[in-house]
This record gives C-alpha cells, sequence and structure tokens, in this order.
C-alpha cells in the first residue's frame, strides 16, 4: 500500500521533458510510480496542477534561522527542499565558546542577521562541525547541507590574529585538519570569501580576506580528498568583472581540488555588455585546465532597499562608508553639503565603484516607510518626481526627505536594468552550461532584500510573463541542475526510487507576492518576508511540510552529509 497518491497531475519530472499526466505515489519517502488499482492511505486529485520535484537553492545563510525556524521560511514556501548553508566563507563551527560574541556580531554585520536574534535564537553550545550538524538533524523541515566557512577555520586556529595575520606552517596544517574532520562529519566542502565588502563586526576585514593564495590551495586540496564535496568562494571581481590574477586563483583552486566552484552573483545588464564573456572567461580557462567554475546568477530583480541610516550596501560604494558611519546628526550635516554630495556621487559613478554604481541612480528611487510630518505622502512616489517640483536634483531632495526622519526612510531602488535587452542577455546567458540559477542569499540580510521567492516568481514569469524559458526547463533550471551541481544523491528529479520531495502547484496562479516587513524573529527583530502563490503543497521526503502557503509543523527535512548524501561530480 502507498502511503499516499497524487492522481492526475501534470508530471514535469525535472529532466527537461515534456510534462504528462500521470499518478504519482509515495512509500517510505520515496517515489512510486503506481501499478494499476494500487491503493493508498491518502489520496489527492492534481487535475490541472503541475507535479515538480522538490527545488534546490545552491545559496543560502539559513545556517543560524534554522534553529528559531525549522521551516526555512519563506524559501519552503516557495517550494524549496534542499539548501546549501554555510556559503561566503561564513559558518557557526568551528566555534570556540570564547568567539561566539565575535561570531555573532560578524555575521549581523556582513550578513545582516538581527543580533538580538542571533543572541536569543540560537544556543551556541558546540564546538566542532560535527556537533553543529547533530544540533540540527531531525528538527528541520527542510533538506540542508553545509559547507565549511574559511573565517571560521582562520578564527578557531589563530584566533583574534585571524583577521590581520598569516598562519604559521602548524597552524594552516591545524586549518586543513579541521576542514577533513568537518567533511569527515558531512560538511559540503569550504567556502571562502575575500570580497572587499566582507568586513566584521569591528569595521576589520573578514578573516579569511587576509589568506594568500598558498593557504587557499592548500585547503581546496584537503577538499579533494573526500567524497562528495564542493568549494564556494567569492572574490572582490564577482562584482562586476574578474582581474587576470582572480580567475588564475579560481582556476587553481578547482583543479587543486577536483572539484566543482561556484561564485556568485554574475551580474546581467545590457548596458555592461562586456561583463558576461568576462566572468565566463574563467569558467572557459577551467575546462581547459581540467576544473570547473561555475555562475550563479538570478532570474529575477530582486527586491532590496536601502537607508540613509542603517547599514546598507550604499555604505559599500568607496568612500561612501566614512560619511554614512558618523553619528546621525553629523552625518545629516554632510550630507546636506552640496560638496559633500558632489563627491560622493564622483565616486558612486567612478569605475572603483563596480556594480555598486547602480545604485546612485537616486531619481529612480521610491520612497518606503516615512516617519515624520514633513513627509507626509511621500510613501509610493519617485524620488525624480518629487526632485522636479521642488527644483532639486534627485540626490538632495532624497537627503531632504531622509534628513526630515533622522535617516530612518525606506529606500526602494528601481532596477536600471529590466530593459528587454537586460531580459534578452539573461535567457541567453542561462544556456551556458556553466550557468546556474541561484544567489537567493536567504536567510540573510533580512530586512533589506528578499530574495527566497525566486522559485515562483520565476515560473510566474516562465507561465504566464516574458516566457523566455518553456515550463519542463524553468523546473529542470530549479531542480535538476542544482541537485547535479552537488551530487545529491537521488534528488532533483521525479523518478522511481527517489526521495519523495515534490511540490505542487498551479500554473495558472503560480507567483510570489510582494515583499512585506514582518516583525517575527527573535527579540522581535524584522525581516522581509513574501507569500507563496499558487503553492498547493510541498513535500519532504515524502511528508507534507506546506500545504496552500501555510506550514503544517511537520520536521523530516534532513541534514545531508558529503559522501553518505553527495557523490564526487567530475570536473572533466
Amino acid at each position: 500500500m502507498l502511503d499516499h497518491l497524487i492522481k492526475g497531475a501534470t508530471v514535469v519530472d525535472g529532466t527537461g521533458a515534456p510534462g504528462r499526466i500521470a499518478d504519482v505515489g509515495i512509500r517510505d519517502g520515496r517515489i512510486v510510480f503506481p501499478e494499476a488499482g494500487e491503493t493508498a492511505r491518502t489520496t489527492e486529485d492534481a487535475t490541472g496542477l503541475v507535479l515538480a520535484p522538490g527545488f534546490v537553492d545552491p545559496h543560502t545563510h539559513y545556517d543560524a534561522q534554522l534553529f528559531w525556524d525549522p521551516y526555512a521560511t519563506p524559501s519552503m514556501n516557495h517550494g524549496v527542499t534542499t539548501v546549501a548553508g554555510g556559503n561566503c566563507g561564513f559558518t557557526l563551527a568551528p566555534l570556540r565558546q570564547e568567539d561566539a560574541d565575535y561570531t555573532r556580531r560578524m555575521m549581523s554585520k556582513v550578513e545582516g542577521m538581527a543580533l538580538k536574534a542571533l543572541e536569543e535564537g540560537v544556543d551556541w553550545s558546540w564546538s566542532s562541525f560535527a556537533e553543529y550538524l547533530d544540533a540540527l538533524d531531525g528538527r528541520i523541515a527542510v533538506n540542508a547541507g553545509f559547507m565549511v566557512g574559511h573565517c571560521a577555520l582562520r578564527r578557531y586556529v589563530m584566533g583574534a590574529d585571524a583577521v590581520g595575520g598569516q598562519p604559521t606552517e602548524e597552524q594552516l596544517r591545524q586549518m586543513v585538519g579541521l576542514l577533513k574532520e568537518a567533511m569527515d562529519a558531512g560538511a559540503w566542502g569550504l567556502s571562502t570569501t575575500q570580497s572587499s565588502t566582507h568586513s566584521d563586526g569591528d569595521g576589520a576585514p573578514v578573516a579569511s580576506r587576509h589568506a594568500g593564495p598558498a593557504e587557499l590551495i592548500a585547503l581546496s586540496k584537503a577538499v579533494g580528498e573526500h567524497e562528495g564535496t564542493q568549494i564556494e568562494a567569492i572574490l572582490a571581481g564577482c562584482l562586476d568583472q574578474f582581474s587576470d590574477d582572480e580567475i588564475e586563483l579560481f582556476v587553481e583552486m578547482t583543479v587543486a581540488a577536483g572539484r566543482p566552484l561556484n561564485w556568485n552573483v554574475l551580474t546581467i545588464d545590457a548596458a555592461v555588455p562586456e561583463r558576461v564573456p568576462r566572468q565566463l572567461t574563467a569558467s572557459e580557462r577551467a575546462r581547459k585546465s581540467g576544473g570547473r567554475i561555475v555562475a550563479l546568477t538570478m532570474p529575477i530583480l530582486t527586491p532590496m532597499n536601502m537607508s540613509l541610516g542603517t547599514f546598507c550596501a550604499l555604505n559599500l560604494i568607496p568612500g561612501w562608508g566614512e560619511i554614512l558611519g558618523l553619528p546621525v546628526p553629523e552625518r545629516i550635516a554632510r550630507l546636506r553639503d552640496p560638496d559633500v554630495r558632489a563627491e560622493m556621487l564622483r565616486r558612486a559613478d567612478s569605475k572603483e565603484a563596480g556594480v555598486f554604481r547602480r545604485l546612485a541612480h537616486f531619481g529612480r528611487y521610491v520612497i518606503g516607510d516615512t516617519y515624520s510630518r514633513e513627509n507626509e505622502g511621500l510613501t509610493g512616489r519617485v524620488v525624480k518626481d518629487i526632485a522636479a517640483e521642488r527644483g532639486q536634483d534627485p540626490f538632495q531632495a532624497l537627503v531632504e526627505i531622509c534628513a526630515n526622519d533622522d535617516l530612518r526612510t525606506v529606500l526602494w531602488p528601481m532596477p536600471s536594468d529590466n530593459d528587454p535587452a537586460s531580459w534578452a542577455l539573461r535567457a541567453e546567458t542561462w544556456q551556458h552550461e556553466d550557468v546556474l540559477l541561484g544567489g537567493s542569499d536567504a536567510g540573510a540580510h533580512l530586512d533589506r532584500m528578499c530574495g527566497a521567492p525566486y522559485t515562483t516568481r520565476f515560473l510566474g514569469d516562465c507561465l504566464r510573463g516574458r516566457r523566455l524559458v518553456p515550463l519542463e526547463r524553468a523546473v529542470q533550471m530549479l531542480s535538476d541542475d542544482p541537485a547535479r551541481l552537488f551530487g545529491l544523491r537521488e534528488r532533483g528529479r521525479i523518478a522511481e526510487g527517489f526521495h519523495a520531495d515534490l511540490v505542487l502547484f498551479d500554473p495558472e496562479r503560480i507567483d510570489a507576492g510582494p515583499a512585506t516587513l514582518v516583525h517575527d524573529l527573535p527579540g522581535d527583530s524584522p525581516r522581509l518576508d513574501s507569500r507563496a502563490v499558487g503553492i498547493v503543497s510541498v513535500r519532504v521526503n515524502g511528508v507534507e511540510t506546506v500545504r496552500d502557503d501555510e506550514v503544517t509543523g511537520a520536521v523530516p527535512g534532513k541534514v545531508l552529509r558529503s559522501g553518505q548524501d553527495t557523490r564526487t561530480v567530475s570536473t572533466r
């Protein structure tokens, strides 16, 4: 007897094959194609609905959130059944107890996680990576796998010297040993960052930014000694265009490991046509050398808000951090100085600003929440229109609006790359063998952006919007493609005997609701959330975890461990 039977669904199986009407059964957490007349304990009629494999999000930061939110919301609501965490060099283990406060403050600063939530929602009782994984096992609703963060390795071995220092031979040997221990326990591999945007809670470059090529290669070689592992890495050039040295380093790392290396995020903009071919040069050179480099790119324009009052992407524009880091009264005074604004705009439009140049189009900003009588009626209005009415330039108008609110005003930049040419370039780029959809950062930057719903928004766009990709290929891009990159065993497809990670949705309605601010984190901290539209059911390992966008409370997810749940993916 089957545990559950889904009858008459349009099965889009994740292989890219045409959808077909079929019955799909579940027995002991696995997919079964039932024989005629086979009975089931429960049955549902899925006529008119699409049944797809559960989606795999290849780049999340749910490392902490899973302790207070085992449902990985909102990702699971949007059909994600497997998440990859521990990215960008940041993990909560290995950990010395005396470093817990440093780690919390670093995660709060660099990944936008509410400090109160980290303090109140996580018990921080582990030391080894194995103990961290064990603390999650059996209490999560999604499947989750984790990389080992380079910053955590350095801090554990080198202490405070991890920031600014170089390891001795013995310290490097210890780091390699810790990485191997973590992979023995099931870690998926190494993650690291050398991005100029990544600073710790004290404002200093995070630990891994101080690592030299020899250290990175030594750790990469260790990754290659374990089954089913990967590398995830971020360099400064990920934000715009790689230098020759960065490409060489990436190639050396993937070749040393004999494992795929993925990075994010490939920003696609027709106004910068040279970016995509330059970034994919790394992939081409890796393949010639026997490695593989995969670029993650988002299939949607992720809603992201800004503020002149609290840390956000504007602080990362060259020269802006020193202004936006001043006490509020002094900050307002400097922002009101025409010469200061002129210099800020000059720096924002310079080549060194890279991808952050797009944030300086202040006329395209929409005013969000306001907090003063002077700003009544401005919510929802475009800055360029307000500036024209006032006879001001857009940046001046924006500064005055924010100053009225003591810089608390919420700002929503309208994307400058929402044009037909950019979408055509995206559709072309998605066809590249070393380009993968992902980069949601779900679980991070919680009050600034909401990338988790990219799955449902992308499917809605494919079915009823731009229609850049057929449904069958879109599902494959969200499920089987990332599953194959990570070497997930028996996941990513609807196939006999595969794990029953399934999403049932209405093709006429599938979409994501608008991002809204909610206060549901520990300590009443805020985050952006988005409701799933058209998701009828989500199942993880055969157990229903979501019904009509509401979590069921079941926690059938599994901590996926390298080797046991992943196989080695060839780079040749």
